[in-house]
């Protein structure tokens, strides 16, 4: 398959880092059948709801026996210290790993019995957003379009044309991506997320090094999209929580200790800072 309109870009490979670029592909391999654009879809209000999952490597239990569920609306913030388990569940929810036991239903399909289908109900936006910077935004999004399967024109150019508008990339629409600022290359990488209309997003670190005014920018995407979807946004970023989350999931030691509001969370130490209550949650880990 060409990339885009006789584009020839260099290797992926060095271009992105190499666990990025295999998670983004996997996303796109499975090619049954694909929904018609503005099919009307049957999901329900819970978008994602895991149960009991574990998830274990080698002696070390990663994941254990957690359990929560995340509705239309929805935006939850993914949080917890380094080796908590953030990482194994997302990986879980999407179809990445197997979970030992307990499972994850996502769009009414779970994720045990029909992986390919719940990869073509999420967006994924990895943490380093992979792209093809000497492709220009159009170029490259036509080709994720191609490579989900929406092969007539017609189809790829509607669905660009949506994330496009969506993600407010006209004014660079035309423009390489190595030129392009690093707040608008997360907004390119927003769009191919976006681009099939999925019912879930997930975002890996989505303002991860942007200046204020460029995570003020993508943050007001977030939550413009979460309108009509279910988004999981995995941050170590505690103002982000504040700005743009309605829940927050706290992982410690594989297990969850906080699965509330914003509004609740820092109601349990008032006037703290939100990074003192999360110490006081998880240090005993530490």
């Amino acid at each position: 398959m060409r990339p885009g309109r006789g584009v020839n870009p260099a290797p992926a490979s060095a271009q992105m880092p190499r666990r990025s670029l295999e998670l983004f592909w996997e996303l796109f391999r499975p090619k049954p059948v694909l929904r018609r654009l503005c099919q009307p879809q049957n999901d329900s209000f819970i978008m994602i709801e895991v149960i009991d999952l574990v998830k274990t490597y080698g002696a070390k239990r990663a994941v254990d026996k957690i359990s929560f569920s995340v509705s239309r609306g929805d935006i939850l913030g993914f949080l917890g210290p380094n080796g908590a388990g953030k990482s194994t569940t997302m990986k879980l929810i999407t179809g990445f790993l197997t979970p030992d036991s307990g499972t994850a239903v996502v769009a009414g399909h779970d994720v045990r019995k029909a992986p390919l289908e719940v990869k073509r109900k999420i967006g994924y936006l990895p943490e380093s957003a992979p792209s093809y910077p000497e492709m220009n935004v159009e170029e490259f999004l036509l080709f994720v379009a191609e490579a989900r399967g929406f092969t007539r024109p017609g189809d790829r150019e509607a669905l660009v044309d949506r994330a496009v508008a969506k993600t407010h990339l006209e004014p660079v629409r035309r423009q390489s991506i190595e030129t392009l600022s690093k707040g608008y290359r997360q907004r390119v990488g927003l769009a191919q997320a976006i681009l099939h209309d999925p019912p879930i997003l997930v975002l890996d670190e989505p303002t991860d090094g942007l200046d204020p005014n460029q995570k003020n920018e993508v943050r007001s995407l977030i939550r413009g999209m979460a309108t009509e979807k279910a988004v999981i946004l995995s941050t170590h970023i505690l103002e982000e929580v504040e700005a743009v989350c309605t829940r927050i999931v706290l992982l410690s030691a594989g297990r969850i200790v906080v699965d509330e509001t914003p509004a609740a969370f820092q109601a349990r130490q008032p006037g703290a800072r939100l990074d003192a209550i999360f110490r006081s949650l998880t240090q005993s880990d530490v």
